[in-house]
């Protein structure tokens, strides 16, 4: 480790919310994706409308919105936000669009807020409890379906400015 330390650990090695009422109020907007593996039938089902529970996308998009703006209730020293954007899209993957041959749904989380300390964890959320909720409508006709790849994109904003992941999903 450099010269970094972790923020959620003090001195003497105990957790503790990092206390950010010093910090300047900044715009700050984060990326993440997820995706979810599952087998062509049950794709079939989704894209086609005929999944038992109903409309497997919409309800992705909404229970990631909605999770965006609980994060800090199952995060423990994550800050309660005043999320100011939060955008969940879900993207059919078919066979042969990636080079691993897998199929499934693609999730592609941004959050937003202005405030004083960032959003990164809101979008990781969102991503994934889209991908938990496809799976939780279609679990009686695929539990094979795996959760995969869940992880942060794009972050800017605050002191530590633009962050960006060099590479992407094949999607």
């Amino acid at each position: 480790m450099t010269d970094q330390q972790l923020t959620h650990i003090d001195e003497k090695g105990a957790v503790r919310m990092v206390d950010v009422s010093q910090k300047a109020d900044t715009e700050r907007v984060a990326v993440a994706e997820g995706f979810i593996s599952m087998q062509p039938e049950t794709l079939a089902l989704i894209t086609e409308g005929k999944a038992a529970k109903g409309d497997v996308l919409a309800c992705a998009r909404v229970a990631g919105v909605m999770a965006s703006k609980r994060t800090s209730d199952l995060i423990p020293m994550c800050h309660p936000l005043n999320i100011t954007k939060a955008k969940v899209e879900c993207v059919p993957v078919e066979a042969g669009e990636r080079d691993d041959a897998l199929v499934g749904i693609h999730v592609m989380c941004t959050c937003g807020v202005t405030g004083k300390t960032g959003i990164e964890m809101e979008a990781l959320m969102a991503a994934s409890v889209a991908c938990l909720t496809v799976y939780d409508m279609c679990k009686a006709v695929d539990r094979g379906m795996e959760i995969q790849d869940v992880r942060l994109l794009k972050k800017e904003g605050g002191k530590s400015g633009l962050w960006e992941r060099a590479e992407r999903l094949q999607r």
